[in-house]
């Protein structure tokens, strides 16, 4: 199930809720109780190949792709 970040608007607690994509828009209660919650933009980054080689394949810095290598 996926993770989302949340900030407080209240307090300014960020916290995280895990729950299903259908539930992806749903307001969410920071841990104190305060229901004035905004739903933070988060990024995950992978790198690596199929069949456990975790070297980067190129692309970003330092993959060539930027030209500083």
């Amino acid at each position: 199930m996926p993770t989302y970040e949340f900030r407080c608007r209240s307090c300014g607690s960020t916290f995280d809720v895990v729950r299903p994509m259908a539930d992806a828009s749903a307001a969410a209660l920071c841990p104190a109780g305060h229901d004035d919650t905004v739903k933070l933009l988060t990024t995950v980054g992978l790198a690596g190949r199929a069949g456990g080689d975790s070297a980067p394949t190129g692309g970003g810095c330092c993959g060539g792709a930027c030209g500083c290598g």
